[in-house]
């Protein structure tokens, strides 16, 4: 373990905050597969720099040695990549078979496979060998309504054992699993399966946040009969004690508690022998701007894509025991899901991640002993604003990695975790997407944090900032996040896509030959990157390009501001930045606050940053991923409909937004 340098905490963008020691870095992950490479005949690589260079310059033996070192189960064949004319058109592992739930489930062991907790009951476990037995019970229920390979299988479920077991049982047929979290409400569930058309449908007959049950049969009625498509709805009556009461939906049945029981003699569940691009998931875009896009991920680039995330970027290895928080509407439930493939351990959380208080997930970690705690970084900065102090709190002592996604982590947030959490974990913070269904910009376990900063882009993904002419910007200048090489997950097409034209002209064709991911980025001097937010949400006063995380990280200081939002709003032929801040308990936004908060942002940004208004609200949309949103927002204050009102989790909040008499003049 290393101990974090002496910092200034007036300004701590880019101050150096842990790095492994140097003896122990050919322990990781990363240092046993540099080895093999060496073994290969590849390298010498002086460091992650190097590694990554040969990674996305030497597509073919980087992926061809990282399936055998992940030891995927499947006929490899002897291609690897095959070019093409168009990045999207270019092909990996064309002659593979492999079955992605056969990689996820591994052997049927003695070894535990998920522990599971809600916000109240007990703990539960499982085994490989009980999910091998729970995942062929649950192939026989999708079996008997008529699902084979290719089919859809949909799940309106909580985080659970269950939809684990489920997905695979689909996967293993060669189905194509998607996901909805329970607390959509009709027309987030009816958007979604809809367009894919599934087979069968399960659903909960409850659940539980913030220790209160809420009911999905109601909702329920309503859906089915929108699913023409659906032959089945099986109902797990998960919440004891609250109505199971089918009689009002169409084709329903109550599942057997039985098909997941813990004590049953071992089955071998059914691994159907697919191709590499093969489809198993799909996906759904959180924006607000239109219907939700149906994207199609392929079995084996998803999962060769996670296994190089987990092992060589988090460092997770067997019988660890692994964290993330996540609903079964996010892409990070799916990245959990995977986990399993690299024979370690997955902890399952369904609830509110501070219930009953902002410590529960450091309980856990000590209660379970978590080596991987995943989160966000909405919930780090309010850990950080409700003045916890989980070092003091909790042990954390098999605490090696915290990650954070989901929106930026500012440089204070950064510094918290080393001053208040733990000062030897690696904390990595990551960037990527449902769109790839992985990371752009992620962690690397040997290299140093710096406050601020995503260390790196990922291995094998060819990263670049632009400008509007897709030409590299010099270090330290914002453009657009680019990548400049195909890479195995990218996406299949769009469902109901013929001939792929929404699907290209949502990645490739605002940059030719680059994959667009569309946030706004700059790589730092020392070879990280900062994300300034989605490019679509970039403010534009007088013509300057301003990133809305560069506001929000110092605004997140503001110990009266619980979380703010930025827009910018057109006013006299220009754009004015508009700041609306949630306040904290007991506090109001005076006049002396305002002033205090623009001249934060003006000494540590720019003038041009300060906004025009600050508007206080009393709530703050974001989508059921917990990003800030924005457009949707900026939508409203300009009188547009939102389309797609269901992406957004707090959808009432969105009425606190119109015709602000503040925003008038």
């Amino acid at each position: 373990m290393t101990t974090p340098l002496p910092r200034q905490h007036d300004d701590p963008t880019g101050t150096f905050l842990w790095q492994r020691p140097e003896a122990d870095r050919a322990d990781t992950r990363l240092g046993q597969f540099t080895e093999l490479l060496h073994e290969r005949g590849h390298g010498p690589f002086e460091g992650y720099e190097d590694l990554h260079t040969f990674s996305v310059e030497q597509l073919a033996p980087f992926w061809d040695a990282l399936w055998d070192f992940t030891d995927v189960v499947g006929e490899k064949g002897s291609a690897v990549v095959v070019p093409a004319d168009r990045i999207e058109d270019t092909r990996f592992f064309p002659e593979a078979s492999l079955n992605f739930a056969e990689n996820v489930l591994g052997s049927p062991s003695d070894e535990t496979a998920i522990i599971f907790q809600a916000e109240v009951g007990e703990t539960i476990t499982r085994t490989r060998a009980q999910m091998h037995t729970n995942v062929a019970n649950f192939q026989d229920v999708l079996q008997s309504a008529g699902v084979g390979t290719g089919d859809r299988v949909a799940a309106w479920m909580p985080n659970i054992p269950e939809v684990y077991e489920i997905m695979l049982a689909a996967a293993g047929l060669g189905a194509v699993f998607s996901s909805a979290s329970p607390d959509f409400g009709v027309d987030g569930v009816v958007d979604r399966f809809s367009q894919i058309e599934p087979k069968i449908l399960f659903v909960a007959n409850a659940y539980i946040y913030n220790g209160k049950p809420f009911d999905c049969l109601e909702r329920l009625a309503q859906i089915r009969p929108q699913l023409p498509s659906v032959g089945a709805v099986k109902v797990l009556p998960y919440v004891d004690g609250w109505s199971n009461d089918i009689s009002a939906v169409e084709d329903a049945e109550l599942l057997d508690p039985a098909l997941a029981a813990p004590d049953t003699e071992v089955r071998t569940p059914h691994f159907e022998q697919l191709p590499f691009d093969h489809p198993v998931f799909v996906l759904y875009s959180s924006g607000t701007t239109g219907k939700p896009k149906s994207i199609v991920h392929r079995a084996g680039g998803v999962l060769l894509t996670h296994l190089k995330e987990h092992q060589l970027h988090n460092d997770i290895r067997p019988a660890d025991r692994v964290f993330y928080f996540t609903t079964t509407g996010w892409m990070m439930w799916n990245w959990l899901a995977t986990v399993l493939a690299s024979d370690a351990t997955i902890v399952v959380y369904d609830g509110n991640p501070a219930y009953p208080s902002i410590s529960r997930l450091f309980d856990m970690a000590d209660e379970l002993g978590i080596t991987l705690l995943g989160t966000s970084a909405k919930f780090l900065e309010s850990a950080k604003k409700a003045g916890i102090s989980p070092k003091v709190t909790h042990g954390l002592d098999t605490v090696r990695s915290i990650t954070s996604t989901g929106s930026p982590l500012s440089p204070e947030g950064f510094a918290w975790v080393y001053d208040e959490i733990a000062s030897h974990v690696h904390l990595a913070s990551m960037s990527g997407g449902t769109d790839l269904c992985g990371c752009l910009v992620c962690g690397d376990p040997n290299g140093p944090v710096h406050a601020g900063e995503i260390q790196c882009a990922a291995l094998g993904m060819n990263m670049d900032v632009v400008d509007e002419n897709g030409m590299s910007v010099p270090t330290g200048e914002q453009g657009e996040l680019v990548c400049r090489s195909p890479f195995p997950s990218m996406p299949l097409t769009f469902w109901g896509d013929d001939g792929d034209a929404r699907y290209r002209s949502a990645y490739f064709e605002r940059f030719a030959g680059m994959w667009h991911q569309g946030d706004y980025a700059e790589w730092t001097p020392r070879g990280g990157m900062i994300i300034h937010g989605r490019s679509d949400a970039t403010l534009n006063p007088g013509g300057v390009r301003i990133g809305t995380a560069e506001i929000y990280r110092l605004v997140e200081d503001v110990q009266e501001v619980l979380e703010a939002m930025v827009i910018g709003q057109q006013w006299e032929s220009d754009t004015r930045i508009v700041l609306f801040v949630r306040m904290q308990d007991g506090h109001e936004l005076t006049e002396e606050l305002q002033t205090r908060i623009r001249s934060t942002i003006r000494a540590g940004a720019t003038p041009r940053h300060v906004p025009a208004k600050i508007v206080a609200v009393a709530d703050i949309p974001r989508t059921r991923s917990g990003k800030l949103t924005e457009i949707a927002v900026r939508d409203i204050v300009h009188g547009r409909t939102i389309a797609n009102v269901e992406a957004i989790a707090n959808p009432e909040a969105l009425a606190l937004f119109e015709n602000l008499p503040e925003l008038s003049s």
